[in-house]
């Protein structure tokens, strides 16, 4: 018998084994993703060094939906979302960031309750694209990729 070892995934295709949790582990923190790790790395640390950021944190939970009971007494869970990094600007700006190598239909779904529920806090989708420039806004990257396409015709 001839066994091919595979890689633990998670549902979101995370290596989930010790190997890939030691790869996502940085000063003795485990991240999400590798690329969420790379944004503390190459976005938060730098920034916190210089000032430009004053305070941070991590998977903060905001709730899109309360939760409810149906009128047979079902209980419905809240809809919640958990950001990936809340952070606080010299500026006063406040941002809350989500680390995204591709939104599915949940997350953008999910950034529609978040608006509503929170219309004066900016949430913002962010990819690392080395081809335009490191981190980049999802909505400018689409529209980035959307002029290639275009332009390729």
């Amino acid at each position: 018998v001839i066994r091919i070892a595979t890689k633990k995934r998670s549902l979101y295709n995370v290596d989930i084994s010790k190997a890939g949790k030691q790869k996502r582990t940085y000063k003795g923190i485990t991240y999400d993703s590798l690329t969420e790790m790379q944004f503390m790395k190459e976005v938060i640390e730098p920034k916190l060094a210089s000032g430009e950021i004053t305070k941070f944190e991590r998977q903060v939970t905001y709730v899109l939906q309360d939760g409810f009971a149906m009128t047979n007494g079902e209980k419905i869970l809240p809809i919640k979302y958990v950001s990936d990094y809340d952070v606080w600007y010299s500026d006063g700006t406040f941002i809350v960031y989500d680390i995204k190598g591709q939104p599915d239909s949940v997350s953008l779904l999910k950034r529609k309750l978040f608006r509503h529920r929170y219309p004066d806090i900016n949430l913002v989708f962010i990819c690392r694209n080395l081809k335009h420039g490191g981190w980049i806004p999802y909505d400018e990257l689409k529209k980035m990729k959307a002029l290639e396409k275009k332009n390729k015709k």
